[in-house]
């Protein structure tokens, strides 16, 4: 296949996906990762698309659900910053819900002093935490998606009614004004709201580029959050807003 036909048939996918990885181009296209990096930078030079550590993005897209393993290098700095605003929240003692985002995922790896009952759908936080003797570790039960390593579906949402928590800390693809907070998976919304509701605490984690964006189905409204924890500064117009559901807002600069 020419270059030119192949960076085409990428876009295809690409659109399809919203993400895609080096490798699995690689092996689709029969040609050397090498060869798939040099595409994708000529793609993002052109201003299709977003790469980030093992593949590339694209960031529109109601159902834009981006493969994990690229999220979790994604605005890294932001989410560090926030996990470890995070753990100011978090007592040992406490029963917390972590939710299957790269977000929770640091916060996750942020907790090896703290003694706690944790409960995750997160594949990843699983392998991270199930070694911590200081963690009481409960996962979710249900199908497997691979997308995002994590435990969704009918049965991982029964299971979820089981259970109530100190402090739930989820966080969305998307924050709007209009329409509320949102996810691009309808089954990983679910998990969120369950965990929301079942919390005494619930904390929405979210970096600066999901704001004023709307994903394809809503997770809830502004009312059932206690705490927003995002990575930089927001507008007056945003501050004003959650003010207005008295949110306690907390930028970490």
């Amino acid at each position: 296949m020419l270059p030119i036909a192949r960076k085409n048939k990428i876009k295809e996918i690409i659109k399809e996906k919203k993400s895609v990885t080096v490798s699995e181009l690689a092996k689709s296209f029969k040609v050397t990762e090498e060869t798939i990096r040099k595409d994708l930078q000529s793609l993002e030079e052109e201003g299709f698309l977003t790469r980030t550590y093992g593949g590339a993005y694209i960031p529109d897209g109601v159902e834009n659900d981006v493969d994990i393993t690229l999220r979790e290098h994604i605005h890294i700095e932001g989410k560090q910053k926030i996990a470890a605003e995070c753990l100011n929240y978090i007592n040992n003692g406490d029963s917390i819900f972590l939710d299957a985002s790269s977000t929770s995922l640091y916060i996750a790896e942020s907790l090896k002093n703290k003694r706690l009952t944790v409960t995750t759908n997160s594949i990843k936080i699983v392998e991270h935490l199930a070694s911590n003797p200081n963690i009481k570790l409960i996962i979710i039960g249900g199908r497997i998606e691979q997308a995002s390593m994590s435990v969704l579906g009918r049965n991982a949402e029964s299971n979820m009614n089981n259970y109530f928590f100190d402090a739930a800390f989820i966080s969305c693809r998307a924050l709007s004004m209009q329409h509320g907070i949102t996810d691009s998976n309808e089954m990983q919304a679910e998990i969120r709201k369950i965990a929301i509701e079942h919390s005494n605490r619930a904390f929405l984690v979210a970096d600066y580029t999901k704001f004023d964006r709307t994903a394809f189905t809503k997770i809830c409204d502004y009312k059932t959050i206690n705490t927003l924890i995002v990575d930089k500064s927001l507008s007056d117009e945003w501050k004003l807003f959650l003010q207005s559901y008295d949110i306690n807002l907390i930028e970490c600069e």
